[in-house]
């Protein structure tokens, strides 16, 4: 872990502890690989929905896993980082807003792909609704720090909760891209969950739905792509550590149980798979599209909203 300051923002630590639980190798590949896998399986899914040839339900299934497991993973990481701001410098915490999209990037492929799923069970739609509000929450907070440090220059081994008490170091000259990409992700996440919680609670399917799932997932891909890039570049784990932060301890590309178990948790969607191709667990199909796909011309609006939209009824109404 980060030295512990005893939130002093006057000294500035020579050296900073490595920190493998939130940048190790295990960490980061596991969220590499759920983004990759689950960007995959949603371009899958959506070009099999635009040839009408099947509604994939295996597919869906493990597509619904891999996205419930990193939308936690990416809330339980970020959780970390704002809890412990007060130890944890620049460098890790940059890491973890980086994971943090790439959370993102799998959470909305996810929504793109099965959105009619959701939309025919209100308490997945709520669930998705609720952690996709809190995935945004964090990382909206995040970003805030992260702008912080760049545009006062914070010092790379003050803890990252420093921004707000130390003077303006003065920007740097090359930090004007920076600062333009973290407000561009701000205001995108803000822009994309408004968009996405009216795409999951309209109750319409409109002929347009395709195009904006297939332009969508183009650009989360581009996003999912960049921040691995990026972490990679950064990180001890991969690439070169940034001048300044002088990292110390054990090597955060050494391998332990604690970097096997995030990888070993991504065999269980493909143990759950295994129980459905076994006739173990039922997965109905996904008759929404096949049926929207087949009797669009033939149902009247009421009966297609009836047929692809379950309210919630709590409050909600038919």
């Amino acid at each position: 872990m980060s030295i512990d300051t005893g939130s002093n923002c006057t000294f500035v630590p020579d050296t900073v502890y490595t920190d493998a639980g939130v940048a190790g190798a295990g960490t980061l590949l596991s969220f590499i690989i759920t983004n990759f896998l689950s960007l995959l399986l949603s371009a899958v899914i959506i070009l099999l929905g635009l040839r009408k040839s099947t509604s994939a339900p295996l597919l869906r299934k493990l597509l619904l896993s891999f996205s419930d497991q990193q939308i936690i993973t990416g809330i339980g990481i970020q959780s970390i980082g704002l809890a412990k701001m007060k130890t944890m410098v620049p460098y890790h915490f940059f890491i973890i807003w980086l994971l943090s999209l790439l959370s993102t990037a799998t959470n909305m492929a996810t929504l793109l792909a099965l959105v009619n799923d959701f939309k025919r069970d209100w308490v997945l739609r709520w669930l998705r609704q609720f952690f996709m509000f809190i995935n945004t929450l964090l990382s909206v907070l995040s970003s805030i720090f992260i702008l912080q440090s760049v545009m006062k220059n914070l010092e790379p081994r003050l803890p990252i909760g420093c921004v707000w008490e130390v003077a303006d170091r003065g920007t740097p000259s090359n930090a004007g891209l920076s600062i333009a990409g973290t407000i561009a992700v701000i205001a995108g996440n803000v822009i994309v969950f408004i968009l996405s919680t009216w795409y999951l609670h309209n109750r319409t399917n409109p002929r347009w739905l395709k195009s904006v799932q297939v332009v969508g997932l183009i650009m989360l891909t581009a996003m999912g792509i960049g921040a691995t890039v990026r972490v990679v570049m950064v990180s001890q784990a991969f690439g070169t550590v940034p001048q300044g932060v002088n990292l110390v301890g054990p090597s955060e590309s050494s391998w332990s149980y604690g970097q096997l178990l995030p990888l070993l948790l991504l065999v269980l969607p493909g143990i759950s798979m295994l129980e459905v191709v076994r006739g173990e667990t039922r997965t109905p199909p996904s008759k929404v599209d096949d049926e929207q796909g087949d009797q669009v011309g033939l149902l009247s609006d009421t009966e297609l909203q009836g047929m692809t939209y379950q309210p919630n009824p709590l409050w909600g109404k038919r």
